[in-house]
């Protein structure tokens, strides 16, 4: 089989869905066994309640002040702030502590007191000798004589004891968006139980007031023993100061280094306008070293040609030329006017040659000087940043040496008057906190709360309840619903058999159709068969098989009385094609020799030879036969089939009864000359998993399966469903027992 063929025919029992009415049903099933739990349950809490020492619990509300009456409050010394929510924090945690809890123990003597050290006092138990007595025995605890303690350390002993049992009878709460915490004892005592929340309160609060005490005793010798140091600091800062400036011989260093970053300033912006013109003079100059450059081509430089005189001269020229042009179309060369005009064009020319010559001549002497004058602005500029970085180191040391004096300034002037704030201060300490509501005798216990309890163990109970009778169900894997037929095997309910009272492993009494006194069980019947009438209505002629999942869940029962219900609407015949462990003849007793199905298929004998007919019922019957070595080879041939075709044409209803489907495969055989197939499922019997196995061989061979019969029905539990529970026993070849 592919895993394809697998996905496919599980996929009949994969749909899961919650189905809260299904649950409500196992409910009102276990109704009386969940009431019945619950209540005797609830009765045993109840009475171990009331065999429980009570306790009493006593309230008292501590409220915390941030705001302090005092002129200077110490918690200013050392930086507290009783505003934040952490200053809260740390004084919840504060009256919670162990310290807290010895002081209320010594200021109640609680550890003398017989009440609450009563579970100390208590000889060991039993379990607890055993416990040591084993240990001992299997070497793990080795058997000392007990050391005899001093008066002394059995007492601290004892306070110890009262002191984590104080701590674990006591409830601290910080309220919310409060100042407030409230303070919650439990004692089997009530008047005890307010003494420890009022005790505890007022502890606390004696314990800042004195732990404020000693805060301002040990600020004050702190800030003394401080203050001489720092005195020390700031006298040998001060001399530091004083021999940087009488070393270095300046009085005004911020005004030195002012000047210098000036100079600096001044030289640097000299030095870019020198770099500019030497810039503007560097291509005429380049030209005229070079040797033998053109004063055309000099002439052409911007520089040359932008130049104010040399512009006016080249205007001139301009002006001298048209006009000799102009003479020159009526005039010859010899002509007076065109030999002044000529004589006027070379003049200007030479000028402005001359004019050229001086330029260059002067931007040559302005390249030379500007380049002597960028080298010496250069070296001043060096010079310069020297200087300004020796007066810049000096005025970092100067100011280093400021800052100390100024640091060792503010810390002895703060400390100073933190001194003088507390001396003054002394002993006008006020505590922080105050009790607001002291706590009185409790009249009623808090523990146990009976009705509470009561109730709680009562609601734990049924759903305990609930749960054991879900779990039940689901322990056990029968399908005993239609409910469980539709929606767990994802299968057609053709039809449900009630249970019939007979005696243990024995079938029903063959009649019990025609018994009127079992007018549920024929009425059961009955409408099996409207139901199997509706199967294939387009067919005149049916064959219907009748198979299971294992042996003993009624199969052979329920086909014949279906042929019996069935033979009272028109002619029916029973086959028995359970080759292997044949039913249908004993039930009808029929001697052993009468032939049947094999002795048809093997041509031994005609079929009216093999019949039988029951007068009650009008119904024919085909026993097996004889049973033969190899019953599928007779199943598989073309025999059978062609058997079941001619019994159709005979009969309107031909029920044919199979083995089961997990033994054998004879069923899968016998489902191909079948026009319907009915599974028998017994109810609360066959696992669920046994059935969708069955099913699912028929769903991968593609054969087509009309629905299922439930059989043996208890009405009691017909709406319970998801059982889950047993196995099948294995379907013999030799085995003699009945179906």
């Amino acid at each position: 089989m592919t895993i394809q063929q697998e996905q496919s025919g599980n996929k009949l029992f994969d749909d899961e869905t919650l189905d809260l009415g299904h649950y409500w049903k196992i409910i009102k099933l276990y109704s009386w066994r969940i009431i019945f739990l619950a209540i005797a349950f609830t009765l045993l809490v109840i009475a171990i309640l009331l065999k429980i020492t009570p306790k009493y619990t006593a309230s008292a509300s501590l409220i915390i002040e941030s705001q302090q009456a005092n002129v200077v409050s110490i918690e200013e010394v050392y930086g507290l702030d009783t505003k934040r929510k952490e200053y809260m924090q740390t004084q919840y945690e504060i009256l919670r502590s162990r310290y807290i809890a010895m002081r209320t123990v010594e200021e109640l003597s609680l550890h003398e007191n017989p009440v609450f050290m009563r579970e100390f006092n208590q000889p060991p138990g039993i379990l607890a000798e055993a416990k040591v007595w084993v240990l001992t025995t299997a070497g793990l605890k080795e058997d000392k004589k007990p050391r005899k303690i001093t008066a002394e350390e059995r007492e601290f002993n004892l306070k110890q004891k009262a002191a984590s049992k104080l701590m674990k009878s006591v409830e601290f709460t910080l309220v919310t968006n409060t100042q407030v915490i409230d303070i919650e004892a439990t004692s089997e005592s009530p008047e005890l139980s307010a003494q420890i929340a009022n005790t505890l309160g007022e502890v606390y609060v004696e314990s800042y007031l004195q732990a404020k005490v000693d805060m301002t005793s040990k600020a004050t010798t702190f800030l003394t023993g401080s203050l001489q140091g720092l005195k020390d600091k700031l006298a040998t800062a001060e001399r530091n100061l004083t021999a940087f400036y009488e070393k270095n011989e300046v009085v005004d260093l911020d005004g030195v280094v002012g000047l210098a970053r000036d100079e600096l300033e001044r030289l640097n912006e000299q030095f870019v306008n020198a770099q500019f013109t030497l810039k503007q003079n560097r291509a005429i100059y380049e030209q005229t070293v070079s040797g033998g450059a053109d004063l055309n081509k000099i002439a052409q430089l911007p520089e040359v040609l932008n130049h104010s005189t040399i512009r006016d001269a080249r205007r001139q020229e301009s002006a001298a030329l048209s006009r000799v042009a102009e003479l020159s179309e009526r005039y010859g060369p010899k002509h007076p006017k065109m030999i002044a005009a000529n004589a006027e064009l070379k003049s200007i020319q030479s000028s402005i040659n001359k004019q050229i010559n001086d330029l260059i001549s002067s931007i040559n002497t302005e390249y030379r000087i500007a380049e002597q004058k960028v080298k010496d602005i250069s070296k001043e500029v060096e010079q310069a940043k020297v200087r300004y970085r020796n007066l810049s180191s000096l005025d970092n040391v100067r100011r280093a040496l400021q800052r100390e004096v100024d640091t060792n300034q503010q810390l002895y002037n703060a400390f100073f008057t933190r001194l003088q704030e507390t001396s003054e201060i002394g002993g006008f300490e006020t505590a922080n906190a105050r009790i607001l509501d002291a706590a009185l005798p409790p009249g009623q216990p808090s523990e146990p709360n009976i009705k509470l309890l009561s109730a709680a163990a009562f609601i734990f109970s049924v759903i305990a309840g609930v749960f054991l009778a879900i779990v039940s169900e689901a322990l056990n894997s029968g399908i005993r619903s239609v409910d469980d037929v539709e929606r767990k095997l994802n299968q057609r309910m053709l039809g449900l058999i009630p249970w019939l009272p007979h005696k243990k492993n024995t079938r029903l009494p063959l009649r019990s159709y025609f018994d009127k006194s079992n007018h549920q069980f024929c009425e059961a019947v009955r409408t099996l068969r409207t139901s199997v009438s509706l199967l294939n209505i387009a067919k005149e002629n049916k064959a219907l098989m009748v198979t299971s999942s294992i042996p003993k869940e009624g199969k052979s029962t329920v086909a014949v009385n279906l042929a019996f219900a069935l033979g009272q609407l028109d002619k029916t015949i029973i086959v028995d094609a359970d080759l292997r462990r044949s039913s249908i003849g004993q039930m009808f007793d029929v001697p052993n020799y009468q032939p049947g199905l094999s002795n048809v298929l093997m041509t031994t004998h005609q079929l009216s030879e093999c019949l039988v007919h029951d007068e009650q019922s009008n119904v024919d019957v085909l026993c097996a036969g004889n049973l033969p070595p190899d019953p599928q080879e007779l199943l598989a041939g073309p025999h059978f089939k062609k058997l079941i075709e001619h019994l159709q044409k005979i009969y309107k209803y031909v029920v044919v009864d199979t083995p089961p489907m997990q033994a054998v495969s004879d069923a899968m055989l016998i489902a191909e000359a079948c026009d319907s197939v009915l599974y028998v499922v017994r109810s609360d019997s066959t696992s669920q998993k046994v059935i969708e196995s069955g099913l699912g061989r028929f769903v991968q061979v593609g054969h087509r399966l009309d629905g299922v019969v439930l059989n043996q029905v208890d009405l009691k539990k017909a709406g319970v469903a998801d059982r889950y529970a047993g196995f099948y026993d294995q379907y013999g070849y030799t085995s003699t027992s009945k179906d």
